[in-house]
This record gives C-alpha cells, sequence and structure tokens, in this order.
C-alpha cells in the first residue's frame, strides 16, 4: 500500500484530498508547511508528494527542490498558481506533474496512480511500451522484431523521455540532463533530436513524442 504526502496549509483541502485517497486504500500523511512535510518525510517511507505552492515556513518550490535532492519519489504539484512560468518553474525544480485547482477528484487520482507507476518503471534499467522495448545497460532497442542502433544522444533522449510516458520535460531539463549543464549550443540541436526520433519511429504506433508549446516535449502511449 503506497503512502502519499499530502502538503497544504489549507485543512480543508487536506482532509478532502486525505479522505478521497483513503477511500482508494492509500496510506496519508498530512503536511500544514514545507517544514513539516520535511520532517515526515524524514521519519516516514513516502512513494508520493502532493505539494502546494503557497506553503508558511518553506514554500512549496523549496520544498521541491528539498525532496529532489533528497528523496527519489514523484512529486505532484497541486496549486492555484496556473500560469505558464509557474508551471515551468515546477517542472524545472523536479516536479513530475502539476494540477491546478480547482482539480477533480478523478483526475488527480489518475494522474497518482501514473505518477507511481512511472517510478517504479525508473526502478529498473529498462523501459517497455507494448512491443517497444529499451535497455539501459546494453543501449539496445528493440521494436517488435526489429532492432535499432541508436546514436548515444537519441538514446539518451528517448529514454529519458519513455521512462516516464506523460511527464512533460522542459527544454531545459532535457539538454541540462542529455548534453549536460555546460551546454554551449542552442536550443535547435534538441529539436533536430527530436525530430530525427520522431522520423525513425514514426510507422509504429505505439507512442508519439508531443511538442507542449511553451514547455517542452513529452512521450505518450498510444495504446
Amino acid at each position: 500500500m503506497a503512502t502519499i504526502l499530502v502538503v497544504d496549509d489549507d485543512a480543508s483541502i487536506r482532509e478532502f484530498v486525505s479522505l478521497f485517497l483513503q477511500q482508494e486504500f492509500f496510506l496519508v500523511k498530512e503536511a500544514s508547511d514545507g517544514q513539516e512535510a520535511l520532517e515526515i518525510a524524514e521519519e516516514h517511507e513516502i512513494d508520493l508528494a502532493i505539494i502546494d505552492i503557497m506553503l508558511p515556513k518553506v514554500d512549496g518550490w523549496e520544498l521541491c527542490k528539498e525532496f529532489r535532492k533528497l528523496y527519489d519519489f514523484p512529486i505532484l504539484m497541486l496549486t492555484a498558481k496556473g500560469e505558464t512560468v509557474q508551471k515551468i518553474k515546477g517542472f524545472n525544480l523536479g516536479a513530475d506533474d502539476y494540477m491546478v485547482k480547482p482539480f477533480e477528484p478523478l483526475e488527480l487520482l489518475v494522474r497518482l496512480k501514473a505518477l507511481l507507476r512511472r517510478y517504479q518503471i525508473n526502478q529498473s534499467q529498462t523501459v517497455q511500451i507494448g512491443e517497444f522495448w529499451m535497455d539501459k545497460n546494453t543501449f539496445k532497442v528493440a521494436l517488435e522484431k526489429n532492432s535499432y542502433d541508436l546514436p548515444l544522444k537519441e538514446f539518451n533522449l528517448l529514454y529519458k523521455l519513455a521512462e516516464a510516458p506523460g511527464r512533460t520535460f522542459t527544454r531545459e531539463q532535457l539538454i541540462d540532463s542529455i548534453w549536460g549543464i555546460h551546454f554551449s549550443g542552442n536550443d535547435r540541436t534538441l529539436d533536430v533530436h527530436i525530430n530525427r526520433l520522431r522520423e525513425r519511429f514514426k510507422e509504429q504506433t505505439y507512442f508519439q513524442i508531443k511538442t507542449i508549446r511553451g514547455l517542452g516535449y513529452r512521450l505518450e502511449v498510444l495504446k
């Protein structure tokens, strides 16, 4: 049974989310501020954190950054701040998903379960989507009965997207992860690699790499 940490200074929101998740057989820990959330995470094994941005003591931005430094569980930001610039900041700090209040409880549940599944995939060195398969240890790529030899940067880029299907990665995150923070090229390099991957796998029906305007890219499962 997964343990979910709900961090919000609004007691009614915490109670509503907690009761809903408990009905779905999750264990729930609650924190009313960022400092309390850090203390709970230190004392208990947390599988996923749902955090607001406007928190006392340690705000959601700083909390997300600290969680990402210390732990490997997924983070879902649930906040009233819905501007694109706020979402980009959240993703850059390490959030895995971002929902804007008011929200639909069933959508929250679907996203939460998707993050938990994604996290389990991330613990291994292989990803599989239908008959598409990648092995990070051997750099092998297989699609149905065919194998592919990808250039290293293309492999790492596709693996990064495929290990977290449905997650939006900002352009900055992808460039830093694949080319390094000291990369001196331009954004066009990322676009070229994305287009090459799309061309290589344009005939398959298991996934697509989608452009998220103003943010970056994500890989979506088709079936």
